[in-house]
């Protein structure tokens, strides 16, 4: 009987919807969504954007990143009596960033937001937000935590927000634009300046804004609205205490990325902490005579190597972060195997241009350098790519 009122309800709400799309409005806005575990989140947007848009002249494209929880499975049943409502399921590829570009290239509709599905982004600014960039005053429009009338109440802690005020200060410097809130989630703009510039843009990390802003050329007018922001629903963030790495990865691939990839040179700086680790531990642990050097050095070198996968973890891949003690433990399970096979490449390599005349500091270095590639290739592939 239960199952039978539930059907019911559901036809209920399927001729209502398409009772509201009998007097549609052209495509005008697409809301982007990234998803990550939030099937719970999925139905209460949908019915916050109708209240906030009206019936129709918008869609919703949530981009999952193969959520365990069903959020796809979720945003399909919707989708099947709701064709504003539009789901992307990505295999083998994760982060935010990237997310949302792929959402934003997807849509025909001439503007596009992007905002976060777990309710902390208020839809009810997107009306405003899409006048103000529609007017062609500005060109992008956003949502600030730290302006005039808005808040932070949502973030999990002060030290988030007291990081997310200081990546704003330096985040104004890179963008040569006065923000409040540059590392907002919740911005709208043109689907065509978001098409010119998708292929200059990193995806690397979580704000996608200030790649956008940084990049633009000539700089975009902005206009900022004040958000309140709000307790998270359910569901998993995204996000977590590393906003200030976001922006060093923001500067790293501004600066650098033409010559060398971020996460290269992220996985390098972990790997330069991983020899003063390593170096330490046998410094405390090696003694002639109650421990021989082969243990400690062995002892040393799975410290090194734990601690070098256990920040990769938190910063390098942070987008891709592996969470839950199985994926931990295989994870760093790979990445030591990973890193063994760099380890040989790196002697062999170095043995046999010693021996052909090269001097040992430059043979050694090149063994260094090969390993740090290799390990790289290999964990990026194996520990946080799509063989996980």
């Amino acid at each position: 009987m239960k199952m039978v009122t539930e059907q019911f309800q559901q036809q209920i709400e399927t001729a209502a919807r398409l009772a509201k799309a009998s007097t549609s409005r052209p495509l005008e806005l697409a809301v982007v969504l990234p998803t990550l575990n939030e099937r719970g989140n999925i139905a209460p947007m949908v019915e916050r954007l109708e209240k906030a848009l009206g019936p129709s002249g918008w869609e919703a494209v949530f981009v999952d990143d193969n959520s365990h929880d069903g959020t796809a499975e979720e945003a399909r049943r919707i989708g099947q009596t709701d064709p504003r409502i539009r789901v992307i399921q990505r295999i083998g590829r994760r982060g935010l960033a990237s997310a949302a570009i792929e959402g934003m290239c997807a849509t025909a509709a001439p503007f596009v937001a992007v905002m976060d599905a777990d309710h902390q982004h208020d839809p009810a600014l997107l009306n405003e937000m899409l006048e103000a960039v529609k007017s062609g005053e500005y060109d992008l429009a956003y949502a600030s935590r730290f302006a005039v009338g808005g808040n932070a109440d949502g973030l999990s802690s002060k030290g988030r927000e007291t990081g997310s005020r200081l990546a704003n200060a330096l985040a104004r410097k890179l963008t040569g634009t006065e923000l409040t809130d540059a590392m907002s989630g919740f911005f709208l703009l043109r689907t065509e300046q978001l098409r010119k510039q998708a292929a200059g843009l990193s995806g690397i990390g979580f704000k996608i804004m200030l790649d956008i802003l940084a990049t633009a050329q000539p700089r975009l007018k902005v206009k900022e609205f004040p958000l309140k922001f709000a307790e998270r629903l359910s569901g998993e963030s995204k996000l977590d205490n590393g906003v200030v790495v976001d922006f060093v990865a923001g500067l790293l691939d501004r600066y650098l990325g033409r010559w060398i990839p971020v996460r290269f040179a992220l996985f390098g700086m972990v790997g330069g902490l991983g020899v003063f680790v390593h170096m330490a531990v046998l410094a405390v642990l090696y003694w002639p005579d109650e421990i021989g050097f082969g243990w400690a050095q062995a002892i040393a070198t799975m410290v090194a190597m734990t601690f070098n996968f256990w920040l990769n973890n938190q910063l390098t891949y942070r987008d891709k972060k592996l969470g839950g003690p199985s994926d931990m433990f295989w994870g760093w399970v790979k990445f030591c195997g990973a890193c063994a096979v760099g380890a040989f490449a790196n002697v062999a390599v170095a043995t046999v241009l010693n021996d052909e005349g090269l001097v040992w500091w430059a043979a050694a270095l090149v063994g260094v350098a090969i390993a740090s590639v290799w390990n790289y290739a290999l964990s990026s592939k194996f520990v946080w790519g799509r063989f996980r």
